[in-house]
């Protein structure tokens, strides 16, 4: 059995091939998506951060939203870069979203990747100290969310407040029991997924690590993988980690997944990112009988727990819905994730 949702970079574009125009469509589809594939059966509606660009950007309010309208699937994000947050105030609107939706809430949040504009982060208000790097930067602001998502007092009380306070010191508020359980590192390379087990997170791992041996991309990430649950056992945490990849996966059912994805299929891809290799997995493409195939050889994909299909948002939510029954329907079952 594996999780199965949609991961979004909510993208939109006045172009008259998009059915997202605007912010607002983007919006309204993210949610209406969100409805579609948990009435289909669907585990999950993970939605991408993106700043300063024509893609979803404010996370918590559209969580809330996607809360108070589903009922039972998880939602998420993958990832919130960390560099842009503050995190007590973060730990605040994760802690609404969080009980808007009966403690659903599945945070991914990571040092981000490139970005649209020079260091966007600094007009945020975030610069990295002397002898920092952003990466610094982000593991600070992540560290400091981690200690307040336990929900402990660290606030000296105000001893004349406007309303009467608990003993002690104050937390934040809203607190959100479990919360801290549930957030999830965005991993591009092996050794940050170590460090990711130490801190107790677990795992997200996209179509993109920022390091190449010259393997196969699924086995790379499988190996990736393997050394998180190795260091999350050596640390000794007492639950179980989970771990999600997401991919880009259609099932050619009928012409209009032909006419659009019909040539999609392909190898992985090696380039330039940041000054370092990279390698980016292969995008899935072909008729049911062939995917399952296919899925039976990426040895990332079974190992992980949860499996997030990236959509073509601008196609519209009837479309992606589609695209993602065509799994649940065609391919899941026949792979056991079903």
């Amino acid at each position: 059995m594996k999780n199965i949702g949609f991961l979004s970079f909510g993208h939109w574009s006045d172009s008259p091939h998009s059915a997202t125009r605007s912010a607002s469509d983007v919006l309204h589809q993210s949610i209406e998506l969100a409805e579609a594939v948990e009435d289909l059966g669907g585990d999950g509606a993970y939605y991408r951060v993106h700043h300063f660009a024509q893609q979803l950007a404010s996370p918590f309010p559209l969580l809330a939203a996607v809360g108070a309208r589903t009922s039972r699937i998880e939602i998420g994000t993958g990832v919130i870069d960390m560099r842009y947050e503050n995190p007590l105030y973060m730990a605040e609107d994760a802690g609404a979203a969080d009980l808007i939706s009966d403690g659903r809430l599945q945070l991914g949040i990571s040092r981000g990747s490139p970005e649209q504009v020079i260091d966007g982060y600094r007009y945020f208000g975030y610069a990295p100290s002397e002898g920092q790097s952003d990466a610094d930067l982000a593991r600070q602001h992540t560290q400091v969310l981690l200690e307040v998502l336990k929900g402990q007092g660290f606030a000296e009380p105000n001893p004349r407040p406007m309303f009467p306070n608990p003993p002690g010191r104050l937390r934040l508020e809203p607190h959100s029991p479990g919360l801290r359980d549930r957030i999830w590192w965005g991993a591009g390379t092996r050794a940050t997924a170590e460090w990711t087990a130490e801190q107790g997170m677990n795992l997200m791992s996209s179509t993109l690590l920022t390091e190449d041996t010259g393997v196969p991309f699924h086995e790379l990430q499988a190996e990736q993988i393997q050394r998180f649950r190795d260091a999350w056992k050596a640390a000794g945490h007492e639950r179980e980690p989970r771990v999600s990849v997401s991919r880009s996966i259609f099932a050619l059912v009928d012409d209009r997944d032909r006419a659009y994805f019909g040539g999609s299929g392909g190898d992985d891809q090696v380039g330039f990112l940041e000054g370092g290799r990279a390698r980016f997995g292969r995008t899935y493409a072909a008729e049911p009988d062939q995917l399952v195939e296919q899925l039976r050889e990426d040895t990332a994909v079974a190992a992980a727990d949860t499996l997030l299909l990236t959509v073509p948002n601008q196609l519209g939510v009837e479309y992606n819905a589609h695209v993602v029954e065509s799994i649940l329907k065609h391919v899941a079952p026949e792979l056991g994730w079903r």
